[in-house]
């Protein structure tokens, strides 16, 4: 059974930074693509970063030059580092994974077959 477990997270303040770590167990196949995804009350899903296997890498525009994501060798963790974090980045950050090909954009979070339980990311002004 796929399981992706998160780690990290927590309350900075403004211009601070925060690391997020996601660990992926349980499969048989290499997955493709995984990263993060948040979500902020009354707001949508959406997608923040995501990194595929092949390492291509996707970022939303609103994090870009600030957020980095990375993965292992062994493509089982994948970690968010956050710099100059912002009031407007507080939300509930899931990581998620899909295996094999997909038609859909990187941000879709229908892309996404696996799911973590989410951390939560709050900054503070």
């Amino acid at each position: 059974q796929v399981r992706l477990v998160e780690s990290g997270g927590g309350s900075v303040q403004a211009g601070g930074s925060l690391r997020l770590s996601c660990v992926v167990s349980g499969y048989a196949v290499m997955r493709n693509c995984m990263g993060w995804f948040r979500q902020a009350p009354g707001r949508e899903r959406e997608g923040v970063a995501v990194i595929c296997a092949d390492d291509r890498v996707y970022y939303d525009d609103s994090v870009k030059g600030r957020f980095t994501i990375s993965q292992d060798n062994a493509k089982t963790t994948v970690d968010l580092q956050m710099n100059d974090l912002k009031p407007e980045d507080t939300a509930l950050y899931y990581c998620a994974a899909h295996w094999g090909w997909s038609g859909a954009s990187w941000n879709n979070p229908n892309r996404y077959s696996h799911w973590g339980q989410g951390t939560q990311v709050t900054v503070t002004s």
